[in-house]
This record gives C-alpha cells, structure tokens and sequence, in this order.
C-alpha cells in the first residue's frame, strides 16, 4: 500500500496519571505500544514510534523510535516528526494513531488507507478522529509552520488542508483509554 505507520506514544497522560505506552493490553499481555506497533506493521511499512525524549519503552521491533525534540507540545509536532520519517522512507502516506486505542485494529487501517483524495483521511464518528487518520507526508513541513506560529492544536492542521471523513464500520476500535478502568 506504501503506506508507513507512526504511532504517537509520548504524551504526558495527566488524566491516567501514567504513561500508557507501558500499560498492559488486556487482550494480549503486551504493552500497548507494542500492540499498537503489531496492529499497524500488519499493514504499514515502515512503522515509527515518536516518544518524549527519555521515555522509556519496551521492544517495539519492527519499529524504529523517533524522539520529539520538546516535551508538552502536544501531538501536532509530534506528528510532524513521524510524517518527515515516513517521507524520508519513500512514502507519501502515513497512518497516524495515538497509542491509547486498546481496540485499534488493522481494519481501521483498510477502512481509511482506500481513501487518498485528501490530504487527511479522519475517521470520524460525530466528531473527528485526529490520532486515526491517514495523512499525506508532504505535510510535516505545514505542521512545522504551524508549530512556529504557535499553534498546538491538530484542529489547526485539519482546517488548512483539504479533508475526507471516513464513518468506520465499527466506531469502538477508536475508544481511547484515559483511565486504569478503561482498560478493563
């Protein structure tokens, strides 16, 4: 599909109080990166891992670990990070994800990666999946722009460029963990 995989897993996770890159997945006793690496390396290739500098992680082969630059900017230089990887890798497309979707699964891939007449493909369910989207390379340098302007926000992204939104067959798999009883 030409398609590479980055998966965001810096993130400070205030309201879980702990990172969740680290916490097990219910389903398969290995940590959610790592889940999360072997549901998009089903599909993508090359998949990349973007972490806060001096996150620790766990094995997450087959994927390679980028380290954001500044911790606490949110996801939007991050994925900007993972965009410029993929590019430099030979893709024009990427699968962005956060790492805290314990039902991800390789159909949310199939699903949004069929759709490339946008620069952004959202799942969407009512609202606007922005960490499970599919998003052209060529924007890590707008992200950049944006990022030196100030901005922090994916919304900013999504408003600059032109977007398809994509109802997924199964809008569970986009539920996001944001406490330990999340998981269970």
């Amino acid at each position: 599909m030409g398609l590479a995989g980055v998966v965001l897993a810096g993130g400070a996770s205030r309201r879980m109080g702990r990172d969740k890159a680290t916490l097990i997945h219910p389903g398969t006793g290995t940590t959610m990166v790592q889940r999360t690496v072997a549901v998009l390396a089903s599909r993508c290739h090359p998949v990349f891992v973007v972490a806060a500098p001096g996150q620790t992680l766990p094995d997450v082969d087959p994927a390679a670990v980028l380290r954001d630059t500044i911790p606490g900017q949110g996801p939007l230089p991050a994925t900007a990070i993972g965009l410029r990887a993929a590019s430099a890798a030979g893709c024009e497309w990427a699968f962005v994800c956060a790492v805290d979707m314990p039902a991800l699964s390789a159909q949310v891939v199939d699903e949004l990666a069929c759709h490339r007449d946008a620069d952004a493909v959202l799942a969407w369910d009512g609202r606007e999946h922005y960490l499970a989207a599919v998003y052209r390379t060529a924007l890590a340098d707008p992200i950049d722009a944006l990022v030196a302007s100030g901005e922090r926000r994916m919304r900013a992204l999504v408003d600059a460029v032109r977007v398809r939104r994509v109802v997924l067959s199964d809008a569970g798999m986009l539920a996001n963990v944001n406490s330990p009883d999340d998981l269970v």
